[in-house]
């Protein structure tokens, strides 16, 4: 029942965050792309602050998870007297899933933050070029999180 659990919080976790990334880069952001920078960039701003501090919990539950789902298989696999090797599924997903990490940590802290002082200060064009910037960034992490799924459903 735990693992099934777990495994729930992680799935979830990983719709929220993919899906989020979705919404914002075909939704979203076209738009946003009808408004004027003064409009748009403080728009932009508050919803990836309320999306990123999502994001940051959901990352944390995915990798929690992930690991725990795959120290409990480990463990069995030893304790039943075998030898446990990773599946090449598990192993990608949790390989990509830390450059998806990574990747959300440079938004969330570098180029969020240069956002957040563009909007703060009014400077339209330097906002526009941060939030650029996570644009692109964001879209490698939707393409990895694609690949993940894609890869773990057909892999099984």
């Amino acid at each position: 029942m735990l693992y099934a659990l777990l495994k729930l919080i992680h799935v979830l976790s990983i719709v929220v965050w993919v899906g989020g990334m979705v919404f914002a880069h075909f939704f979203l952001r076209p738009a946003a792309m009808q408004l004027p920078p003064p409009q748009r960039l403080p728009l932009m701003h508050e919803v990836l602050r309320r999306f990123f501090a999502v994001v940051a919990v959901v990352v944390v539950l995915v990798l929690a998870t992930g690991l725990w789902m795959i120290g409990r298989m480990a463990r069995e696999t030893v304790q039943a007297g075998l030898g446990f090797v990773m599946p090449l599924d598990w192993t990608l997903m949790a390989t990509l899933g830390l450059v998806m990490a990574a990747i959300f940590g440079h938004i969330r802290f570098a180029l969020f933050r240069r956002l957040s002082r563009a909007v703060a200060a009014q400077d339209w064009p330097a906002g526009g070029v941060a939030l650029a910037a996570i644009r692109r960034w964001v879209a490698v992490n939707l393409v990895i999180g694609v690949a993940i799924i894609v890869l773990t459903l057909l892999m099984n």
